[in-house]
């Protein structure tokens, strides 16, 4: 099994300008914003740039303090895209910029497919960074998230990006159920995307947990693959959960297939070139 560090440095409209002290410094456009993140444990290397941000998320009080004139939302473009950054609840902007290398990746596998059309699904798609990469790379695009607003949201990005009438399906459902239907229905997969957090809700109120549920729903995206797959990817955030403990969960599932795994990380601008761990991912290509 290979292990790796892939990292994202300074990009379009995205720069990592700071991080520590349990915070990091972000250019989102033209717009700063300083936001709490519990990786960066060494001290801050920057000072006057903190001072000149123009939101700071207030992690006691769990909500963001914008400068007047900020506007509620702004659009950007990263990674041959366009997003629409809106500061929300749980300090989040609507971008996980250290997902480029994986978007790269996921592309790279479908150009590899050539001719051959390719269908992808992504769980728990969010924002839709995923999915906007697999449509842009020609694949018709299957997107499920269990918030009505975040499928807005992703779909308001696809337009932004051109990409209002490319072959996307907008699914609000819980990821389980909506696996075991399509397995049923005989639908399948050339590649899968999978996301999930340590703990969510589906629009009915279904639970997820990531230690219950984890290897259940992996084993139904085994079932949901295509006989010729291309790629599957699962990302991870939770805390106490590493790379490796990713790659021997699918190893299992997957031994015909070549697995790698590691760290995805974000590059400050500096001259140190600091790297922010920001989550960890296991892929498996079958090129």
């Amino acid at each position: 099994m290979d292990t790796q560090i892939v990292s994202t440095s300074t990009q379009d409209d995205y720069e990592l300008i700071d991080s520590g002290e349990g915070e990091k410094l972000e250019r989102f456009g033209e717009i700063v914003l300083a936001r709490p993140d519990p990786q960066a444990l060494w001290p801050k290397r920057l000072t006057a740039e903190w001072d000149r941000a123009t939101g700071i998320f207030n992690a006691h009080e769990r909500q963001w303090k914008l400068k007047a004139g900020i506007p509620r939302q702004w659009p950007i473009t990263f990674a041959g895209a366009k997003f629409l950054i809106r500061p929300s609840a749980f300090k989040h902007t609507g971008l996980f910029p250290e997902q480029r290398p994986n978007w790269e990746w996921i592309s790279e596998n479908i150009n590899a497919a050539g001719k051959r059309d390719v269908s992808v699904l992504n769980l728990f798609g969010y924002t839709g960074g995923a999915t906007l990469a697999a449509a842009r790379a020609g694949a018709e695009v299957t997107h499920l998230d269990g918030s009505r607003a975040a499928i807005g949201w992703a779909r308001e990005n696809a337009a932004l990006s051109d990409l209002a009438r490319a072959p996307i399906r907008w699914i609000l459902d819980d990821a389980r159920s909506f696996v075991r239907r399509e397995i049923r229905r005989g639908r399948r997969y050339d590649g899968i995307i999978l996301d999930p957090p340590a703990f969510g809700r589906g629009p009915k109120g279904e639970v997820w947990k990531i230690e219950d549920d984890f290897l259940q729903l992996l084993d139904l995206c085994r079932q949901a693959l295509s006989p010729q797959p291309l790629f599957f990817l699962v990302n991870g955030y939770a805390a106490g959960y590493s790379a490796i403990s990713y790659a021997n969960a699918v190893a299992g599932l997957f031994p015909d297939g070549t697995i790698t795994a590691g760290e995805l990380a974000l590059t400050e601008s500096g001259p140190a070139g600091r790297l922010l761990p920001a989550g960890i991912f296991s892929r498996v290509s079958w090129l």
